[in-house]
């Protein structure tokens, strides 16, 4: 039987309030992309250029504050930054040949790639009732398929398929980005990631926007409604880059991708309000299923010592396989894996985002 006083804790509630503010930030800038793209401006990697360029600039004036060393080898964080610019290139890509609702919808592939990743290389052990959580939310989001299959939003679009292919696609290196992310974010540190993700996310994106959008960026006819939806989208993505890392230090990457399923909801929330829609009831009953599901997920388990010492042992070994020998990282990494012994979810492997 599930004990409710190990859900209802306080760090619980604080992860899945962490968790429904990125998901309303996800949720704007999935509107303001489909705005832009009703607009006829279709320059994905340009909207995601300032949102590296502030982060640069923002975490990058702390790193020199600091004059503390890389904890992480610089090389990895370039293959970061390029999974990372090219995910939000081929969802806000997908914008321009499907809906809203269907860049959300597919966009839960990322689920199962982060359960499978973090499986294989983060050696994370999820236990049944885990299982059940991410069951429950999946269903939920399965009522709301089920329900706009035939809706007319769903089927809007120039080409939806090949939409629905770059959705899949993106979400899929969505779940490599942040599975790396959490990896980095426990073993070497936020700011030091936030900065390099920034930098060289800004560098990629720069060459790529010379060479597919420097045409497409010409013949935009600026205007305040069409520059306000570009500032609005990056200043959304600041802020969601900014959290995400803290909400993966403290449940992960699945909690994570799980927490942001309910945007699929606040986007019904924006039909509503905004598009003056009328939306199935099914979708609330969905709300309340992926609800369940996240408070069931983001549950502690109660584990006696002999377990966290299993986790603390196996921690060492990573450190002996890894090589991690310089001791400031290691004092990192061994608080973050107190934590982990602790939740008794993850035992760490090799890997490296």
């Amino acid at each position: 039987m599930m004990n409710m006083k190990g859900i209802w804790t306080k760090q619980t509630l604080i992860n899945l309030l962490l968790g429904q503010f990125l998901s309303l930030l996800i949720t704007s800038t999935g509107f303001l992309s489909s705005e832009l793209a009703r607009k006829g401006i279709n320059a994905p990697t340009s909207q995601s250029f300032l949102n590296y360029v502030l982060l640069a600039l923002f975490y990058g004036v702390f790193m020199i504050y600091r004059q503390e060393g890389i904890k992480a080898k610089w090389y990895f964080y370039i293959l970061l930054g390029i999974v990372d610019v090219e995910a939000n290139f081929l969802v806000v890509k997908a914008y321009q040949y499907t809906s809203l609702t269907s860049v959300m919808l597919l966009d839960c592939w990322a689920i199962p790639c982060v359960l499978l990743f973090t499986w294989f290389f983060l050696k994370t052990k999820y236990r049944p009732r885990k299982l059940v959580g991410v069951a429950i939310c999946i269903a939920g989001i399965v009522l709301v398929i089920f329900s706009d299959v035939h809706a007319e939003d769903r089927s809007s679009g120039s080409n939806p398929i090949k939409g629905d292919i770059l959705v899949i696609a993106g979400a899929t290196l969505y779940a490599v980005s942040n599975v790396s992310e959490e990896f980095f974010v426990k073993s070497a540190d936020m700011v030091e990631l936030m900065a390099f993700l920034g930098l060289f996310g800004a560098i990629v994106s720069g060459c790529q926007i010379g060479i597919l959008e420097r045409n497409e960026l010409k013949s935009i006819h600026w205007s305040a409604g069409a520059a306000l939806p570009f500032v609005g989208f990056a200043l959304a993505m600041f802020l969601f880059y900014s959290f995400v890392p803290i909400l993966l230090k403290r449940s992960g990457a699945t909690m994570l991708n799980l927490a942001l399923l309910t945007s699929d909801m606040w986007a019904v929330v924006i039909r509503i309000f905004v598009y003056h829609q009328k939306v199935d009831w099914i979708y609330f009953v969905a709300f309340a299923a992926v609800a369940v599901g996240l408070l069931i997920y983001s549950g502690r388990d109660k584990v006696d010592k002999n377990v966290a010492d299993e986790g603390i042992v196996r921690s060492k070994r990573f450190d002996e396989e890894t090589g991690l020998d310089n001791p400031a990282r290691k004092d990192a990494i061994e608080s973050s894996r107190t934590e982990e012994s602790f939740d008794a979810e993850t035992v760490p492997g090799i890997y490296g985002r």
